[in-house]
């Protein structure tokens, strides 16, 4: 008769795969833990086969114990983690970083398909809530993290839980990007790519070199890439007055088109010294630069035509990113290690914007604004680790670092025939900022049984910012915040199912842009295309929260879990509407009373044969998240926290021969949209995604291989709205981009 248990865990993953419509992609991390309550004994015995004779009972027993799984951290680490492998990550052939991360569980990439700058969220938030590091460090503010090619990552961590070793900036959890280091044996690995789709194309190149040279290992990862575009981005602005009746229509056809490039190198180099101690160095180089263009023309069917009715604009520029870390390992006496980097980073950025407009097919205004960036720092992180007592592992350690950034902006406008009174500018605009920080923490792990453990810390950040420019006063702000974490992990027994819970306090700091009183203008001022402007007095998001998960590990490399959270948020930030005295809307981020989010997240991942005999080699993952948010400042319904994505979910599956040749899969990610309130005047819509990727890989021999992918098989386009309402009517800004599926393959030669 059938066990009635695994009849239950069968029907439990076939529920959920019929739930989520479809299988799913992604092997899981390891096998499953499997605890016996005692270690089975066996008599030794002389002899062999069925001759074998007990030992007499004087003779000294010596027990071998295998591993009865191998170390998942994801299982394992009271912390709650989850890690991605470079297999994964790899898997589909992506030139942007984000494309593979709209495919995990639990994270949305805003934005449409296709086109860069999508912001990157965990629990649907993102505008600073979710915390994204390169190595355990954040990245300076003109660095963008889908320039970073996936061949050159080693592997992504994320954690939804605060842990004090990484900075507790992160509200809605952390994404930690690591770059390639591990050098296991010798590799030579060449791959050359080229993308397509109807509006875009994309080739690329890379090359992963590592070897070992007695006490010395090294690798270097290189990736080189283009994108050339060519596209249509149509708006329409209309005005209603009370009663509904439409009093103005504007329909903008815009064309963009540009041929953004880059490069990225990821050189590494391993010491291990006689006494057992590690040196590391480890070097980061990203290099973009770009020629972008456009055209607009209005056409005014009703009402009247704006200030400008057509316009053509180019954006030439690069921006350079360097980063070197050394990193020290010293193992001590009795069991403790001493970990040590210091880290020196130089980001430089220039880039000029022409742009002419015209009225009436008259040329109006000529503009040119030439911006120059350059932000260096220093960053010390250390961790002293050591066993305190049987069960309890001591960790100590410190995070500081020191930034200087000097933005330099020459703006020269023309006044002509036909432009808005006082439109000339000849300002040559210049400011400095300054940010040191620094960091505190104490944690300490304890394997209170077996079954379970507990994780504590505490961690004290303090940040002093300092700005001071031609046209505003210094503005100087310290901060400093203390968060204490605690998280427990229970191993139920005679199950392989456990339970996790965390509590933690978590900040949010205003960016040092937004906090500089510099005014940023628009062609055509409006409600729904206003000025923009920082804040000196904006003060940082505090956030106290609890996570709690149930995982059920049911088979090898088989996980059904589910997790609930809770944040409540004080001193919330918002983006405020203002009309100066000029006559002119200009936005600001204000601090504005609290909010409090909630998450529920499902997640299953198994193989196939995990409930199903002789089975094909499928393994499959999905997972949903739900999100609800309020505003307490803004007015319902829809008053969601920083627009948060309400609804998400990934589906998809893998499946490999038998013979290795061939391995093939698809992923769906969903994310829903729908309208959101800002403010009490200001309404938002957020577009519905869908993306649909397809992908084989041909192993033609162990030194050549064919990678083949479909991205946004469903060709979604992205919708935006953005709407105004006041006394004499609603101004609304409505827009499509156009999606388009892309093809891509990549040829990949070890030699």
């Amino acid at each position: 008769m059938p066990n009635p248990a695994s009849l239950h865990r069968h029907a439990v993953a076939a529920a959920v795969a019929a739930a989520f419509c479809a299988a799913s992609t992604s092997h899981a991390q390891s096998a499953a833990p499997v605890i016996p309550d005692e270690p089975a004994k066996v008599e030794p015995k002389t002899g062999s086969g069925n001759d074998a004779k007990p030992l007499p009972e004087n003779i000294q027993r010596v027990e071998i114990k295998g591993a009865v799984a191998a170390y998942d951290p994801r299982r394992d680490d009271t912390a709650s983690k989850i890690v991605v492998t470079s297999e994964e990550i790899q898997r589909y052939g992506d030139t942007s970083v984000n494309d593979v991360l709209k495919r995990l569980p639990g994270i949305t990439v805003g934005g449409a398909a296709g086109r860069s700058g999508g912001e990157i969220r965990m629990r649907g938030l993102g505008s600073g809530y979710t915390q994204i590091l390169l190595n355990g460090e954040r990245a300076p503010a003109g660095f963008s993290i889908d320039t970073l090619s996936p061949d050159v990552i080693e592997r992504i961590e994320i954690v939804r839980a605060a842990s004090a070793e990484f900075s507790t900036q992160s509200i809605a959890g952390t994404i930690n990007i690591v770059l390639k280091k591990a050098v296991k044996s010798a590799q030579h690995v060449l791959k050359i790519g080229a993308g397509k789709s109807a509006d875009a194309f994309n080739p690329s190149g890379s090359l992963q070199l590592s070897d070992k040279l007695g006490n010395m290992s090294y690798s270097m990862g290189a990736n080189v890439w283009r994108y050339r575009y060519d596209r249509q981005s149509p708006t329409e602005d209309t005005r209603t007055d009370p009663a509904g009746r439409l009093v103005m229509l504007h329909r903008s056809r815009q064309h963009d088109w540009g041929s953004p490039e880059g490069l990225n190198l990821s050189p590494r180099v391993n010491w291990t010294l006689k006494n057992g101690d590690t040196v590391t160095w480890q070097g980061f180089v990203n290099v973009n630069r770009g020629e972008h263009a456009s055209e607009e023309v209005i056409d005014t069917p009703t009402g009247t035509p704006p200030l400008y009715d057509a316009g053509t604009g180019r954006q030439s520029g690069h921006t350079n990113f360097l980063r070197s870390d050394l990193n020290w390992v010293r193992k001590l006496d009795g069991g403790g290690k001493l970990d040590m980097k210091l880290g020196a980073s130089d980001m430089r950025s220039r880039n000029t914007w022409h742009e002419l407009n015209y009225r009436a097919a008259s040329l109006a205004r000529d503009s040119t604004v030439r911006t120059n960036t350059d932000e260096w720092g220093i960053t010390s992180q250390g961790k002293y680790t050591a066993p305190l007592m049987p069960g309890h592992e001591l960790s100590m350690g410190w995070d500081g670092g020191a930034t200087r950034r000097d933005d330099a902006r020459i703006e020269r406008t023309v006044d002509l025939p036909g432009a808005s009174p006082g439109s000339a500018d000849n300002s040559d605009e210049g400011y400095a900022a300054s940010v040191d920080r620094l960091a505190l923490y104490v944690q300490d792990e304890w394997n209170v049984t077996p079954r379970w453990s507990m994780y504590v810390g505490v961690r004290w950040e303090g940040i002093d910012t300092a700005s001071e420019g031609g046209t505003f006063e210094t503005v100087r702000q310290k901060t400093s915040v203390w968060s204490p974490l605690a998280q427990t992990l229970y191993k139920i027994p005679d199950t392989r199912d456990q339970l996790r819970l965390a509590l933690t306090r978590t900040y949010k700091a205003p960016p040092a842009g937004n906090l500089v009183p510099r005014r940023f203008t628009s062609t055509n001022n409006t409600q729904t295309e206003p000025d923009r402007r920082g804040n000196p007095d904006l003060q940082p998001e505090l956030a106290t929260g609890i996570d709690a998960s149930y995982e059920h590990y049911w088979a090898e490399n088989a996980l059904l879990s589910a997790a609930v959270s809770m944040r409540h948020i004080s001193g919330y930030t918002r983006q405020g509407l203002l009309l100066d005295p000029d006559g002119r809307w200009v936005s600001t981020p204000v601090n504005d009373g609290s909010a409090v989010t909630r998450s529920l997240e499902l997640e299953a991942k198994f193989p196939l044969s995990a409930i199903m005999k002789d089975a094909p080699g499928v393994d499959m993952r999905a997972s949903v998240s739900r999100n609800w948010s309020r505003v307490d400042a803004v007015p319902g319904p829809d008053n969601r926290l920083d627009q948060q994505t309400p609804l998400s979910a990934t589906v998809g599956f893998d499946y490999k021969t038998r013979d290795g040749k061939l391995t093939t899969g698809a992923s769906f990610a969903f994310r829903n949209g729908g309208p959101v309130r800002i403010d009490v005047n200001q309404t938002g819509y957020q577009s519905v995604r869908r993306d649909l990727d397809l992908y084989a890989l041909w192993k033609f021999d162990a030194r050549y291989q064919l990678r083949v992918a479909v991205a946004n098989a469903l060709s979604q386009d992205y919708l935006f709205d953005s709407a105004y309402t006041e006394a004499n009517g609603v101004l609304r800004r409505t827009g499509r981009h156009a999606g388009y599926a892309q093809g891509r393959a990549t040829l990949e030669v070890r030699f």
